[in-house]
């Protein structure tokens, strides 16, 4: 393989709109990847904010561009020995860093990079602790978060401190997942100063990749050799000892180093012409004992990020993958044909697990990669739905163009796959992602043959020399490796002739290769991957799983040998791993298995049956986030006894959508819900949708609904609209309607008052809090209330933005001769104590049944204490329970209440009053009033309150064991 094969290669990747540039001479950036193998970004000058970088870059061998001048900076003078070396250090790193080189390419089928790009971003408020979840699940859960706190910043920025920070910044630490373009930033941070376009009071910079370092970890050698030794031409110390020179050392890959930096252990070191271990250099200089004065960049994977003392990082920053607006522009850039592109957007869009993972710029390519050679084989291109599916296509895909390639290879695809498994297998387990020769040999790969692995597998496994010294091989990215380590495992299991006692003494996971068949297989690897709650088994399992269908071992029969498939494995999985779903308590254990359902082409939607209790949950994975939703259903035992899932939901191949929607779930569980009792489908990302389809269960001839509650859902007015014509059908049975948070307005209030004038509406409660209804609604409202037919009993009205007006017109319901409402929750309004009094009016009529009245956190003040003690004596007063909770009634206040307690009228059983602002003389007044014969209050609560007498609090306590008083609880 020619370097030009590799720099032609890349300019495909990462440019895929651009035409093949005919020049002998490079004109792209160097990319050589760390072991994220970052790649395809789009770089815009450096500049996240995506402001095109117009100059053209020299080829010439001596950077053009050395006036030293830097967007910002000061100019610096520069002396004939600093320049000599400067000049050397930037045209040696301009060489080393100008083009992209990665696998190789089809003659005449490459396009030229111009731009490349990927986004940074500060992040604020320090690292945080290290996260050492699985990568892919990082990028799932980011993918539904709404964008992070932090600006972005430009890749030549990074060294500049944070607006109001003075701090000068010595050390950045950089994180970023596999493939998301750490290395690539490197690159084009060193490019730029290289060209003489940015940080120029920086005078010389020296990368050292940690794959490197790695080589160098028995060696012992000073700071000045180890820098000679990888950049000879750094001949005079007074390059690093210089106190007028600015130096950078640059170490990519930190999650690949394997030296064990021992920062607390290691002794100190001061001297750059000391000889030590190379691990105690990189710790001193980390740490500022030798050239305190240089900067420091490190690069690492997430989960390596706290091997860096914190102490010693001045500033982190996080590359993140594309968004969804660059997702679609690279299709439409890399996919020539404009109908295809278009369809292979759409198709990942319906495809969350899928979509999620173009986040990652390497897995957009290995999308178009599949979908542009499917389209050359078949004018309909039927779309990978899985990440088992797209790939097993892109592992045919690349051993194709190999066997057109290399003719008169010695080794079968099948042998070069399971070897190249073996070794993926083995790194996955140790957590590495690059490896060296002895590894390889380990694995039966022929060092002196490495290279015909990396041009058989051209896109998947790859050697590289380093920048200096050694080569170094690696996977594509991570995701490729977790992939051939479970289709390793998979043959191994299939093909029963290889010889696995090797793998069987060695392997932490050992017992995945005593498994007898598929599904013990399959067993095997979901404890296993349950046992790491870190997630590292994850996608392995995931692919594993995905394995086991029919669909893609007819796929891999085009390369390699397999048996007949045992068709009843994947079924028993698929209930295997639904059992363990309902056995689960930790959500991204739950979550996996849902993943995990979804590559055995099955929709992740889970029945859980509670016979005990006559109930139903559907638990589900939401599409677009990391969450899971539950459906609660009241059924009866007969009901529970025939419950089959599978009835309601298939599979996905018969319905043409990979996840569910809970709108979609509810759809096809409209039987269920019609002939429940109860359903809860509380915070269940519905949306007006479901209204429609509720509105059909509600309105059947079989409903049997009579509980529904819908709270915490984005049904908005145009669902409740939907939703209120069920409410008054001949059929609807429902009584019990809860939409609490549902982003409704009073124009549901018009709706609602509509439906429950009905003559044949059934509804007795009414939960509409945390809704903006207004006065204006509660004035629609009440006049139902006010109607005959209306039967609501129950109305809660909490947090609704009212004020007395609200008070005027429920009093008006509350005396109308039909009303029927017993139990009225008014809290977290602004009421007030002149809203109160309208309301106390009303319950002093006779035609008032009122008995349970909240006011919880209503702005009131001892004034309303005094109109209740009214209302409470009234002969016609039939409240039994008063809330009365977070008001600063104050003692007067309670003063005024307690004669009402003791009056013969009364029929208070329970009354609340926290943080009331209450003091040892209300327990006093209450005690008093409690003694009275004529009292009947039962229940009292006092909680948080400024008692502090425990004689006062004694005297009350005393009371509930009293046979003579009727208070039998006290709080």
């Amino acid at each position: 393989m020619t370097s030009c094969e590799k720099e032609d290669h890349d300019c495909e990747l990462l440019c895929p709109d651009k035409k093949k540039s005919h020049s002998p001479t490079p004109s792209c950036v160097s990319m050589k990847s760390d072991r994220s193998n970052d790649l395809p970004i789009n770089f815009k000058g450096g500049d996240s904010t995506g402001h095109s970088e117009k100059k053209k870059r020299s080829h010439s061998p001596i950077p053009s561009c050395v006036s030293m001048k830097s967007d910002g900076s000061h100019d610096l003078p520069i002396n004939s020995f600093t320049g000599q070396y400067q000049l050397i250090n930037k045209a040696n790193l301009q060489k080393k860093f100008q083009c992209l080189i990665d696998g190789i390419t089809q003659q005449g089928d490459t396009r030229l990079l111009q731009e490349i790009y990927t986004e940074l971003y500060i992040t604020e408020g320090g690292r945080g602790k290290a996260n050492d979840e699985h990568e892919v699940r990082q990028i799932e859960r980011a993918s539904w978060r709404k964008a992070a706190q932090g600006r972005p910043i430009k890749c030549s920025d990074i060294f500049k401190p944070l607006s109001g920070q003075d701090k000068p910044i010595r050390t950045v630490l950089t994180k970023g997942v596999a493939g998301i373009g750490k290395t690539v930033s490197v690159q084009k941070f060193i490019l730029d100063w290289a060209e003489g376009t940015a940080n120029q009071d920086v005078h010389f910079i020296f990368p050292l990749p940690f794959r490197e370092l790695n080589l160098m970890k028995e060696k012992k050698l000073s700071l000045v050799d180890l820098i000679q030794h990888f950049l000879p031409e750094m001949k005079d110390p007074r390059v690093f000892t210089s106190s007028e020179h600015r130096v950078m050392f640059i170490f990519d890959g930190l999650d690949e180093c394997r030296l064990p930096l021992h920062f607390h252990s290691n002794p100190m070191c001061c001297d750059v012409t000391e000889p030590a271990s190379v691990d105690v250099l990189l710790t001193n200089l980390i740490k500022g004992n030798l050239l305190p004065s240089a900067l420091l960049w490190i690069t690492t994977r997430p989960a390596a990020a706290n091997q860096i003392p914190s102490d010693c990082v001045d500033q982190v920053t996080e590359i993140r993958g594309f968004n969804d607006p660059q997702k679609d522009e690279y299709f439409r850039k890399r996919i020539s044909d404009e109908n295809l592109a278009s369809r292979t957007i759409a198709h990942l869009k319906s495809s969350r697990s899928l979509y999620i993972m173009c986040h990652i710029p390497v897995f957009c390519w290995i999308s178009a990669t599949v979908v542009e050679n499917k389209s050359k084989a078949s004018e309909s291109v039927e779309m990978p739905r899985t990440l088992t599916q797209m790939y097993t296509h892109f592992l045919i895909i690349q051993i194709g163009i190999t066997n057109v390639k290399y003719t008169e290879r010695k080794e079968t695809d099948e042998e070069t796959i399971f070897k190249l498994g073996k070794l993926a297998f083995r790194q996955v387990e140790k957590g590495n992602l690059i490896f060296y020769e002895g590894e390889l040999r380990e694995c039966g790969i022929d060092v002196t043959e490495a290279s015909v692995y990396s041009g058989v597998c051209t896109q998947i496994f790859r050697e590289e020399s380093g920048l200096y010294q050694g080569k170094v091989f690696s996977f594509v990215h991570l995701s490729i490796q977790e992939f051939l380590s479970a289709l390793h495992v998979f043959l191994c299991l299939r093909n029963r002739q290889r010889n696995m006692s090797d793998q069987q003494q060695t392997s932490q996971l050992s017992a995945l290769f005593r498994a007898a068949t598929l599904h013990d297989l399959h067993k095997t690897a979901v404890e296993l991957a349950l046992q790491r709650k870190n997630g590292h088994l994850d996608l392995f399992l995931r692919f594993l799983l995905g394995l086991s269908l029919e669909t893609n071992q007819n796929l891999l029969k085009l390369l390699l040998p397999l048996s007949s498939s045992q068709s009843d494995s994947s079924e028993q999985t698929v209930q295997y791993v639904k059992q363990k779903i309902r056995d689960q308590s930790s959500s991204d254990r739950r979550i996996n298995l849902f993943y995990c359902l979804n590559e055995l082409n099955h929709h992740a939607v889970v029945e859980v049956i509670d016979r005990s209790s006559g109930t139903l949950y559907v638990d589900m994975l939401l599409p677009g986030e990391w969450k899971t939703k539950r459906f609660e259903y009241e059924m009866s035992e007969e009901q529970l006894a025939e419950f089959d899932l599978q009835k309601y939901i298939k599979t996905p191949e018969k319905d043409q959508t990979e996840l569910l929607s809970p709108d979609d779930v509810l759809q096809k569980l409209l039987p269920v819900t019609t002939t429940s009792t109860s359903a809860g489908l509380v915070n269940s990302n519905l949306t007006a949708k479901s209204c429609s389809y509720l509105t059909s269960a509600l309105t059947s001839h079989s409903s049997s609904l009579k509980l529904l509650n819908l709270s915490y859902n984005e049904l908005l007015d145009s669902g409740v609209e939907l939703l209120c014509p069920a409410l008054c059908h001949q059929y609807c049975k429902l009584e019990k309607l809860q939409l609490v948070n549902c982003i409704m307005t009073e124009k549901s209030c018009s709706s609602l008052a509509s439906a429950l004038t009905s003559h044949s509406s059934s509804l007795r409660l009414l939960e509409l809090s945390n809704n903006e209804l207004l006065d204006s609604g509660v004035e629609l409202l009440c006049s139902a209330l006010c109607h005959r037919n209306c039967k609501v009993e129950v109305l809660q009205l909490e947090k609704c933005n009212l004020t007395e007006k609200s008070c005027s017109y429920l009093a008006s319901a509350l005396i109308a001769d039909s009303s029927s409402l017993r139990m009225l929750h008014l809290s977290s309004n602004k009421l007030l104590d002149s809203g109160v009094e309208l309301l106390c009016s009303a319950l002093c009529y006779q035609n008032c049944k009122l008995e349970e009245l909240c006011l919880s956190y209503c702005d009131l003040t001892e004034k309303s204490c005094s109109y209740l003690a009214s209302a409470l004596t009234a002969h016609s007063s039939s409240l039994k329970l008063l809330n009365l909770n977070l008001n600063e009634l104050l003692d007067s206040g309670v003063e005024l209440l307690c004669p009402a307690l003791c009056h013969q009228n009364c029929k208070l059983e329970e009354l609340q009053l926290w943080y009331g602002n209450l003091t040892d003389k209300s327990c006093s007044y209450l005690a008093s009033a409690l003694t009275s014969d004529s009292s009947s209050l039962r229940r009292l609560d006092l909680r948080f309150n400024n008692l502090i007498s425990e004689s006062a609090v004694e005297q009350l306590s005393a009371l509930v064991e009293d046979p003579h008083c009727k208070l039998e609880k006290l709080e």
